[in-house]
């Protein structure tokens, strides 16, 4: 059966443009579908959060996968009276169980899961009018539209120096890192200077291990991960204006705050260093060695010393997501990208008539925080409006 709509990502984007187009644009569910490898809709996000020991979100409560802005503050109720910490100044910021037990309702109220077909897309053909979506376990699907709402975290980012084959170096977004076996204080190198790489020391030193934590930088505190004028008309109305997709790179890549946490945890982290219960360096690491049953990072600006694992969150690599099939698609589609090899698209986030992009793929269009929660919201807004004629 031909669907109108397939989504290709289970994850935040993914589920909410389904959740949008069944609940406001009116799309029957029978006519939609959410192609994604996992055995479950948003587990990546899950997997990705719950490695960093994440508490809060950092994006407040109006962002969330819901179609209402104030849905997860009317969600949480009356438990706010129960639990003082389900909201942590400022701005309201969920904590996280809170906002998956929301998406969890999201799922249930639009019966997303039941649209999830598990596999993945490795191949997307556009005919005349439509589009064949193709899997690797379910086979083609023939749709009227297609959404490619696919994200970077299937690709962590590993340093050079770093090698993947090493039992004792791991990436904290790694799908298999809840294998790694830790002992009772244990010296855990973290390596990282940004909000998941403070997470994790925070959360491995409340759990008794010696932690040493590295950043190539010092310690950077902003409360998000760009401004919240990019929200708005503020600083979007110039990127708008700006026809050059170079120049748009160049801004979203000055305006993003890569490397920072918000106060709350700038101040737990700070609290931490002074206490000697995390020990920060500034460092670049040139290149490891192994000593026995331990690890040595070596760096020419400090003395780091041995340690029984490596941690590596340095988040994810920022080549445009997709692979091959993306790379197939632009080149049988002839469909345009920018020279940092990311597409250019209208304002309606049309790569094609039939082809819409969500996440870090309409960066171009929606700016900096195109692969945020509020991006995903913005993006829905965008695919909303081109089915208003």
């Amino acid at each position: 059966m031909e669907m109108d709509w397939v989504i290709v990502g289970g994850g935040i984007h993914g589920v909410h443009l389904a959740a949008r187009l069944i609940g406001e644009a009116q799309i029957p569910s029978e006519r939609l579908r959410i192609v994604d490898p996992a055995s479950r809709l948003l587990a990546r996000w899950r997997e990705c959060t719950e490695a960093t020991g994440m508490t809060h979100l950092r994006s407040p409560s109006v962002h969330h996968l819901d179609l209402h802005p104030w849905s997860l503050q009317r969600f949480a109720g009356k438990r706010k009276k129960r639990e003082p910490r389900l909201f942590s100044a400022p701005y309201d910021r969920p904590a996280l169980h809170l906002f998956n037990a929301h998406c969890d309702w999201v799922l249930d109220i639009f019966g997303l899961e039941k649209l999830h077909m598990r596999g993945r897309v490795v191949e997307c053909r556009i005919d005349n009018n439509s589009v064949t979506v193709c899997t690797d376990v379910v086979g083609e699907l023939a749709t009227q539209n297609v959404i490619l709402a696919i994200g970077a975290n299937e690709r962590p980012l590993w340093p050079s120096w770093a090698s993947k084959e090493h039992a004792r170096i791991h990436h904290i977004f790694d799908p298999h890192l809840e294998d790694l076996p830790l002992g009772h204080e244990e010296r855990i190198a973290v390596v990282g200077g940004g909000i998941s790489a403070s997470q994790v020391a925070l959360c491995l030193s409340k759990k008794g291990h010696q932690v040493h934590l590295l950043s190539r930088h010092a310690l950077r505190k902003h409360q998000f991960d760009s401004d919240p004028g990019w929200l708005g008309p503020r600083f979007m109305a110039k990127f708008a204006g700006e026809r050059n997709h170079d120049r748009r790179r160049a801004i979203i890549r000055e305006a993003r705050h890569r490397g920072s946490v918000p106060p709350d945890i700038y101040r737990a982290l700070r609290w931490a260093i002074e206490r000697g219960e995390i020990q920060w360096y500034e460092a670049e690491i040139e290149e490891f060695e192994t000593r026995e049953e331990r690890v040595r990072l070596n760096s020419g600006s400090a003395e780091v010393p041995e340690v029984d694992h490596v941690l590596l969150a340095t988040g994810f690599a920022s080549e445009r997501p997709g692979g091959a099939m993306i790379d197939k698609l632009l080149e049988s589609a002839s469909l345009p990208c920018a020279s940092c090899g990311y597409p250019i698209v209208d304002t309606k986030l049309r790569w094609h008539p039939n082809v819409f992009v969500t996440g870090p793929l309409a960066e171009l269009e929606l700016g900096p925080t195109s692969r945020n929660i509020s991006g995903a919201r913005h993006a829905a807004d965008r695919v909303i409006k081109a089915l208003q004629k």
